[in-house]
């Protein structure tokens, strides 16, 4: 159970939060010249250090791989020009990443460990467990847990795009009381500061909704990550749809954790209402085998916490076996909830709209009675 902030100043403090996790973008660990922005990171480095002392665990998810990569290989763009130019200079720049965590850590007597993932790492629900453990070991034992995407073989179809949604999910991974992302900007504004003088800092946001996604610009603006506002607010909702609590802080001071801790500029996304450990899986997952459009009583029912019968389906999408995790939609088009289905995609085809007791006769065979089990299941 994460702790009630509404009432406490932001900062995530250690007495609240026993353990965060931290992501930082390339833009600012890395300067325009592909360097490492060394005395800002050694900053970041004794925030973390401070809060280890007071008894908080803290993961970090780092970008900069590719950055440092693509100046050692003199790559244009960044070494975003083409998928083998990002690859390869995530190859060559983990290893500098790695080493700069290592040594800045190791000043302040941390141990730094690391961690590459792949989107399919998250998404298959056996590999999401091991590194859900290894998590929970490296911070049973102290160590500081350095995780990025694994760049070098991740492709366009098996990748995040963007830490931020990785940072959430590496939260729900650890079992994280809350997340912190690092940004250009100090929060979520009601416009885009840029460009619009009058837009406000809105500091905390109880339910994600059509008009906090409309506040949401998607450009980054450093030209040298993959994020901008729009990927902050799906990973908040990754976050807080898993119990914990997400802020947005700028990273463009020194020390910026202190900082926050102490001025408070900011926005908090405030956590839901905590899930099962497997629901909190199927809600953070990116990827779906398939859809499943319900009708306005079968969506009566989910929301009463039934299971789905095949009675209340009107269409049935994509290819997907038994076991495989598909979204259920409103019949307005709507993603209502999530589960792992019973049937295969054929059979589901072939038994939609029917009633359960004429599936075998369907089927031509011993049948279940649900299409979606409500165990198996989580609303969105």
């Amino acid at each position: 159970m994460v702790a009630d902030l509404t009432d406490t100043l932001p900062g995530f403090p250690p007495a609240l939060c026993r353990r965060i996790v931290v992501k930082i973008g390339s833009a600012l660990l890395v300067d325009p010249s592909g360097q490492v922005r060394e005395h800002w990171l050694r900053t970041v480095a004794a925030d973390i250090a401070a809060r280890r002392a007071e008894g908080q665990q803290i993961v970090i998810v780092s970008s900069g791989a590719i950055a440092l990569g693509a100046r050692r290989l003199g790559l244009p763009k960044g070494g975003r020009g083409s998928l083998e130019d990002a690859q390869a200079s995530a190859a060559v720049g983990q290893i500098a990443l790695s080493q700069t965590w290592a040594t800045v850590l190791g000043e302040r007597d941390l141990t730094a460990a690391q961690m590459l993932v792949t989107l399919d790492d998250l998404e298959n629900r056996r590999r999401y467990l091991n590194a859900s453990a290894t998590l929970e070991r490296l911070l049973s034992l102290g160590i500081v847990p350095v995780v990025n995407e694994n760049d070098s073989v991740a492709t366009a179809e098996i990748r995040f795009g963007d830490n931020d949604r990785l940072a959430a999910r590496i939260g729900q991974a650890a079992r994280a009381d809350a997340v912190v992302l690092l940004s250009d900007v100090d929060g979520l504004y009601t416009a885009n500061p840029q460009v619009d003088a009058s837009a406000m800092l809105v500091e905390r946001v109880e339910r994600i909704d059509s008009a906090i996604e409309a506040m949401a610009d998607g450009g980054s603006g450093s030209g040298m990550g993959s994020g901008g506002m729009l990927s902050k607010i799906e990973a908040a909702k990754i976050a807080t749809g898993a119990g914990a609590h997400l802020a947005i802080i700028t990273g463009h001071r020194d020390a910026p954790l202190s900082a926050w801790s102490s001025e408070g500029r900011g926005t908090i996304f405030h956590a839901a209402a905590g899930k099962r450990a497997r629901k909190t899986w199927l809600a953070g997952r990116l990827t779906t085998r398939g859809q499943i459009v319900v009708d306005k009583g079968a969506e009566g029912a989910l929301a009463r916490g039934n299971s789905l019968l095949p009675a209340g389906v009107r269409q049935v999408s994509g290819t997907f076996v038994r076991g495989d995790v598909v979204d259920i939609l409103a019949e307005d088009g709507r993603i209502i909830a999530r589960g792992l289905t019973e049937y295969d995609s054929d059979d589901a085809v072939k038994i939609a709209g029917r009633r359960s007791d004429d599936i075998a006769a369907i089927l031509g065979g011993v049948s279940r009675s649900v299409l979606i089990h409500r165990d198996h299941m989580v609303m969105l």
